[in-house]
């Protein structure tokens, strides 16, 4: 299974969301092709209902703990109660561009 499928159907399971996206942003960074290794993901869950954004954030790297310690490098996180979903006109924002580099770029 590749690595966006084992994201959303953990989260699936965990938060049960009224929408979820998992976007592979790995192609707008200095990755080579195919790559899996940055995702934005947005929830929107009855769960987050009456919790601070730092505890929906602490539920979402606990449930994805083993993929952001073996093959994800960067994970943008949007989590939201369908209030606020609605609020935003069911948008998340939009990534900012990579700002290239590496540590290899350092040397």
């Amino acid at each position: 299974m590749i690595v966006q499928q084992k994201i959303e159907q953990k989260l699936n399971t965990t938060f049960s969301p009224i929408f979820l996206e998992v976007l592979n942003e790995s192609h707008m960074h200095n990755v080579p092709p195919g790559s899996e290794s940055h995702f934005k993901v947005t929830v929107v869950s009855k769960d987050f209902e009456e919790q601070r954004l730092i505890t929906r954030h602490r539920a979402v790297n606990k449930t994805l703990a083993d993929e952001l310690q073996n093959d994800i490098h960067a994970l943008a996180i949007h989590t939201y109660t369908e209030s606020e979903w609605n609020d935003l006109n069911g948008h998340s924002p939009a990534s900012p561009a990579c700002r290239g580099g590496s540590l290899l770029d350092t040397k």
